[in-house]
């Protein structure tokens, strides 16, 4: 009986990790949100949060979990923004240093800056959880609209964020049930 429980388990995490693996979201539309929200990370996404507030796609936008360090002029340099831009558009949030800290900083950014709407661009293979995390944190009525940046991510990475939305998703249920 017990085998056959821990099969069935096992079965389950296999299909779901083929789920995961095989099916990883894509990139969003050309849809207007008041901003964009990009947390630091693998490449690609700073990019396409910088070229959504350029393209008028949203009024502005918060790059989470950016180094401490990092200052707002080394940030325009690196990424060719115009001074204009970074003095009334973008946000370097320095607090977070994981996605459930990245969802916190960017609910607590929302809430005083008053959004409504908000495109979240994170890499394909990290977008339903850092979605999910950042569902449990934002204020009630702001919509998320999700815009993967494609990549091609190793069999290691996939495995550990396959794991790593499971334990969150635990976390939550347990949560919810205590």
């Amino acid at each position: 009986m017990i085998r056959r429980i821990l099969s069935a388990i096992f079965l389950l995490w296999a299909f779901g990790f083929l789920w995961f693996a095989m099916a990883l979201p894509g990139p969003a539309g050309k849809e207007r949100t008041d901003a964009v929200v990009v947390p630091t990370g693998s490449g690609g996404r700073i990019a396409r949060g910088l070229t959504i507030l350029r393209t008028g796609q949203a009024e502005q936008l918060l790059v989470t979990g950016v180094d401490p360090e990092v200052k707002p002029g080394e940030f325009a340099a690196e990424y060719k923004v115009e001074r204009r831009l970074m003095r009334c558009c973008i946000t370097l949030g320095s607090d977070a240093v994981d996605t459930r800290g990245n969802a916190l900083e960017t609910a607590e950014w929302v809430s005083r800056h008053k959004i409504r709407s908000i495109r979240l661009v994170t890499a394909d293979w990290h977008m339903r959880r850092a979605a999910a995390e950042l569902a449990q944190e934002l204020p009630d009525g702001v919509t998320v609209l999700r815009d993967a940046v494609p990549s091609q991510p190793s069999l290691r990475v996939t495995f550990l964020e396959y794991n790593k939305l499971l334990a969150s998703q635990a976390m939550r249920l347990w949560d919810a049930l205590a």
